[in-house]
């Protein structure tokens, strides 16, 4: 609902009639911000010359609704050292492209003995245990236990201490089965 005041107000600012200061408040339900931006695209109100804003703020007395002219880019609080949605999503995208790459890159070796039975990406292995990691775990195990042994190759895992790990497992699983005969 429109009060009086408002359109006293709105008709000093931007020097229009009672009439036409009331309709634009009725058609933007009573914001004098937005009735002042309808005006403006009536023709009926001069838009700030080189940018400007609208701004209503509360002094001692009721709210003081004034125009100021300034520099929008200080004025706009938007996203100030806050990353924005599609900046988020740009970087979560990068940082997948990235892993993709590399996981192609590098490979997983299957070996017996010292011939390597197979060989496929690492992007492969990570598919397979995200996805189907109560069949891929478990054959990895039992696989060590027939003498398998595992190993990344690639230029990320020169002189890695994952494989240091992984053959610490096989010959954690070789012990074990000299110790059970």
């Amino acid at each position: 609902m429109t009060t009086l005041d408002q359109v006293e107000k709105l008709r000093a600012m931007a020097n229009v009639s009672y009439d036409e200061a009331k309709t634009a408040l009725d058609a933007v339900n009573g914001d004098l911000l937005e009735a002042i931006i309808y005006l403006e695209k009536q023709g009926k109100v001069n838009p700030p010359s080189g940018g400007g804003y609208y701004s209503s703020q509360n002094n001692r007395d009721s709210s003081n609704f004034a125009y100021k002219e300034t520099d929008w880019g200080k004025r706009h609080n938007h996203c100030h050292g806050k990353k924005t949605f599609m900046s988020l999503m740009k970087g979560i995208g990068t940082f997948c492209l990235d892993m993709f790459r590399k996981g192609n890159l590098n490979s997983f070796e299957i070996l017996k003995g010292r011939e390597s039975k197979a060989s496929f990406p690492v992007t492969v292995l990570a598919l397979l245990l995200i996805f189907a990691f109560w069949i891929t775990i478990p054959l990895i195990i039992v696989g060590l236990f027939f003498g398998f042994r595992y190993r990344f190759h690639g230029p990320d895992f020169q002189g890695n201490t994952v494989n240091d790990a992984m053959n610490s497992a096989a010959d954690a699983a070789e012990n074990f089965k000299e110790s059970i005969r």
